[in-house]
């Protein structure tokens, strides 16, 4: 049985008596940047545990997946709030649509590439020659400007980098199509291990030790509507209940995991991957309170602009962030 239905009906019969006493919850829907999975258990423990009803909300979790953009979903009114990647999401700005980071529960980068050992891959200068697994719609952008950084091109060649677009999965390190392939630690470094392969055949670069980290699943709002004073309210309790999701799910990783599982109506996922995926998550929310950190943005902006001759965005982004929501929602 899904526990949507308990949980909401248990919530409100809980707790909820506050909220509910001012008539009815105010509505908000969440696009998730991907399926759903331990990457966003923060939100799902909200929602289950009744820390979004306390504050007289009633949430909708959307799930993403590789055909959905959450920023179209966010400029053609299908959410209130999305989660991106910073580098994704200051394209977009850039570009025309006014997002705005409002939170920052993740404090540090999951992203790597993995590569085989015995291709002789030591470090970066090692990437010359070689083919390269990335993943594109605004994945694809730390991976080009690392690349700049080091002075290497991406055309291909002996002196460059060959790119594939890399789905969401595996299978070109495995079939050997590639060198090195872009990995989540908390999700795709697994299935390679899953597959067979040891820690001892492979070589790994976490963005986050490469001085490249950008900043993953940021909370983001359009920013016409953080003029709307009711909105901003409602983005504040919003960002307080996930925050409370966030802790408990760092403070209770196996919980938090069997909630998740609860909420996948796909059927897709496995316990143990779950399991495995929330420690792994938690690593990258432990330090961070919710509140964006200047000095990250201003590294994430930093990589982005070194993008060479094609730099993913041209000028350092004014408004692209604000304090407001979270000092209301924490302090």
């Amino acid at each position: 049985m899904h526990k949507t239905l308990i949980g909401s009906a248990l919530a409100l019969t809980m707790g909820a008596g506050s909220a509910m006493a001012g008539g009815h919850l105010e509505e908000v829907r969440l696009q998730l940047q991907w399926v759903t999975q331990a990457q966003f258990a923060g939100y799902y423990v909200a929602l289950e545990k009744g820390y979004y009803e306390e504050e007289g909300l009633d949430v909708t979790i959307l799930p993403g997946g590789p055909d959905i953009a959450p920023p179209q979903v966010l400029a053609g009114g299908g959410a209130d709030v999305m989660l991106n990647w910073m580098p994704s999401a200051l394209a977009a700005r850039e570009k025309g649509l006014p997002v705005v980071n409002i939170a920052q529960p993740f404090k540090s980068s999951g992203l790597m590439l993995t590569c085989w050992k015995d291709t002789g891959i030591t470090s970066p200068e090692d990437f010359k020659g070689k083919t390269i697994g990335v993943w594109f719609f605004g994945n694809e952008y730390p991976f080009l400007s690392w690349m700049s950084q080091e002075g290497i091109s991406t055309d291909g060649g002996e002196d460059g980098v060959t790119i594939l677009k890399q789905g969401f999965n595996v299978d070109p390190l495995l079939q050997r199509q590639a060198d090195c392939i872009s990995t989540m630690t908390y999700n795709e470094y697994g299935q390679v291990l899953d597959a067979g392969v040891s820690e001892d055949e492979l070589v790994t670069f976490k963005y986050e030790d490469q001085g490249v980290a950008t900043l993953e699943d940021g909370m983001y709002v359009l920013e016409e509507n953080l003029a709307d004073p009711a909105f901003k309210e409602k983005m504040v309790k919003f960002v307080r209940a996930s925050m409370k999701g966030w802790k408990d799910a760092e403070a209770n990783p196996e919980e938090a995991a069997e909630i998740v599982l609860d909420y996948d109506e796909t059927g897709a996922q496995t316990e143990a991957h779950q399991k495995r995926m929330m420690g792994e998550i938690a690593k990258l929310t432990a330090g961070s309170n919710g509140t964006l950190d200047p000095a990250d943005f201003e590294r994430t902006v930093n990589t982005l602009l070194a993008g060479g001759s094609d730099p993913v965005i041209t000028a350092v982004p004014e408004g692209a962030w604000t304090h407001d929501i979270t000092d209301e929602a924490l302090n």
